[in-house]
């Protein structure tokens, strides 16, 4: 081996090697998450600019908790799914009104120390979201109720989730952890600071699935467009909870303003099936499902 791979082989030579490795059949390689190479916007194409947001925060509730660290990174994208280029993060952290909670400074790293004398003004947030088409969250349902209440530009945008508007068990993922995704793409990434997690999700996003070879990002529009219906199995019988988890149904056991039962949001055309599936198999009965219909402006929102 020459002196020069000893003191640091260049790119090419590390790629190289990454490749033996992997035509061995005995070894998978991981890359690093770089930056998304800049695609051309074919001719006639039509493309509208996204934002992936990621929180830190003291904890769950945002009628309690606060946030100590946004990013924000926008993107353009064509309406098949395709990510054309990325542009500059917003990364920001912020001093709460409380000390941080310690198992929030082990999960996050961020320290009262890190963040104090930090401010973000909900002013340069609405402006640096105003162009954006959509927002993107990876579990939009906690990120966007704590968006919505820091700064009221949130409210009036269509928003898609990348954890859940993507079917990852679908696509041969047993999974749906970002760490999870981006190592099945080949991909790692550094931490737990909000700016890497929004560049891992877009990163995940933009690649092609493994069976259906649309990109993630193409699925979580597709999904995001379709109205869908979210219901509750209020007061369903104990014993059938494997049978409503089995189904796909989640539990709501947070002290929030939706009930306290199992959930699950199918598309509008599956929603009669769905009713059914609870009066014959879990309720045994004629019952009224507690239920509402959601579009991209109202699903996660606090207002639901």
């Amino acid at each position: 081996m020459s002196h020069d791979v000893l003191t640091g082989p260049d790119l090419d030579q590390l790629e190289e090697m990454a490749e033996l490795l992997e035509a061995s059949g005995r070894y998978r390689v991981l890359r690093r998450l770089g930056t998304h190479p800049p695609l051309d916007v074919p001719v006639g194409a039509q493309t509208r600019i996204g934002v992936l947001l990621d929180l830190e925060t003291t904890g769950l509730d945002p009628r309690e908790d606060e946030i100590i660290e946004m990013a924000m990174l926008p993107f353009s994208y064509g309406l098949d799914g395709t990510v054309y280029a990325v542009g500059e993060a917003f990364s920001k952290l912020r001093a709460p009104s409380k000390p941080i909670p310690l198992a929030v400074v082990a999960l996050t790293g961020l320290t009262d120390e890190m963040v104090a004398g930090q401010s973000i003004d909900p002013a340069e947030v609405a402006r640096f979201i105003e162009p954006a088409a959509l927002v993107i969250a990876h579990n939009a349902n906690f990120d966007r109720r704590f968006a919505e209440a820091f700064c009221g530009a949130f409210v009036g945008k269509p928003w898609a989730c990348s954890l859940h508007g993507v079917d990852s068990a679908a696509e041969g993922f047993e999974g749906t952890k970002l760490g999870y995704l981006a190592m099945r793409h080949g991909l790692f990434f550094d931490g737990h600071r909000a700016v890497h997690d929004c560049q891992a999700a877009l990163q995940i996003l933009a690649r092609p699935l493994p069976r259906s070879g649309a990109t993630g990002l193409a699925k979580l529009l597709e999904n995001a467009r379709r109205p869908n219906w979210r219901i509750w199995a209020v007061e369903a019988p104990f014993h059938h909870k494997d049978a409503l988890k089995a189904r796909g149904y989640r539990w709501n056991g947070e002290a929030n303003e939706y009930p306290k039962a199992w959930y699950i949001d199918v598309a509008e055309d599956a929603q009669e099936a769905e009713c059914t599936f609870l009066c014959e198999s879990i309720y045994g009965r004629q019952v009224a499902p507690v239920m509402r219909r959601f579009t991209a402006y109202e699903r996660f929102s606090v207002r639901s």
